[in-house]
């Protein structure tokens, strides 16, 4: 199987090389400078999963052409857009396009572009970081891709990548007959922690110990998981027990990436995240008030970070 992977960053770099790891030899899509770092270095993991460093194929934009398989899209969403003219040169009728973006709406992007029947839908749960040295540190043993049709049910082509990626180490690879509904429970996940976070500009615990902070967190997440069912995609008994503890637990350090780049002075996925699910409550003609409020407050630090009136 060719395997075509746009990036060798903290996810496209630990997967990619877990699969290089078993064998695969997948080609990682990447700009001159890193395809120099690569090719000089080799890539390298430092995992509590098992190390691994090997020189890996790697190709840049200019020298793109068809005759993939599978390709692997582990950028950010706000830098979807770019990454589609970059891959387009890549495709053919074979290639099934892997997204595992955090979000929604990169799949009508996508199917915009291509064609909906060329898009899978992903999950990616990792933690992950590239170090200033090019090094990939795995943070804990997350380590799972999970993938299928948007359309449902299972077909071929995600068995066979499934049966491909199954081999390597240190990842657990599962094609589902029900992605979308699994994208939609990760949405009210991440939606319910970027709104909490973000708003209070707080850990999980920092805001479960405060007088009325449990209640609150219980509330967006109930009123994600709304939306989510108007949408067709109810969350499951099982997901909302789960999470209700995840944002219960007085004791937790959890936080979402959104604050963590919020607070280093980054870019954030505001609008793939909390603007997305604003305009669903607001299709639905549902409550949203809380979602106006975060997305608001995150709009304006974009607007303040890029007047260059950050905190130094």
């Amino acid at each position: 199987m060719r395997i075509l992977i746009l990036g060798a960053g903290a996810l496209g770099g630990y997967f990619g090389g877990r699969l290089h790891q078993a064998g695969l030899d997948p080609c990682f899509l990447v700009r001159p400078a890193r395809a120099a770092a690569l090719s000089r270095d080799g890539l390298r993991i430092s995992s509590g999963l098992g190390d691994y460093q090997a020189k890996v194929s790697c190709i840049t934009p200019d020298a793109l052409k068809p005759g993939w398989d599978a390709l692997l899209l582990t950028c950010k969403a706000y830098d979807l857009a770019e990454a589609i003219e970059t891959i387009r040169p890549a495709l053919d009728a074979r290639t099934a396009i892997l997204p595992v973006l955090n979000g929604i709406s990169h799949i009508e992007a996508l199917s915009n572009a291509f064609g909906r029947d060329r898009v899978l839908g992903g999950i990616a749960k990792i933690q992950a970081a590239l170090l200033p040295d090019g090094t990939i540190m795995h943070l804990n043993d997350w380590r799972w891709l999970t993938f299928g049709e948007t359309a449902g049910g299972m077909t071929t082509r995600v068995e066979n990548i499934a049966a491909a990626f199954s081999a390597a180490p240190g990842m657990v690879a599962t094609a589902v007959p029900d992605i979308m509904a699994q994208m939609w429970e990760k949405l009210v996940h991440l939606g319910t922690s970027a709104i909490c976070t973000v708003l209070m500009r707080a850990n999980v615990g920092e805001i479960a110990r405060t007088p009325g902070g449990m209640a609150f967190m219980h509330g967006v997440l109930e009123a994600n998981a709304t939306i989510a069912a108007a949408e067709g995609f109810p969350a499951s008994d099982a997901f909302m027990q789960q999470y209700r503890g995840v944002f219960g637990d007085q004791a937790s350090a959890y936080t979402a990436s959104m604050l963590r780049d919020l607070e280093a002075g980054g870019r954030i996925e505001a609008d793939h995240i909390l603007g997305f699910l604003l305009d669903a409550a607001r299709r639905h003609r549902l409550p949203s008030i809380l979602h106006e409020a975060a997305f608001l407050h995150a709009k304006a630090f974009e607007q303040r970070r890029d007047a260059k009136r950050l905190p130094t």
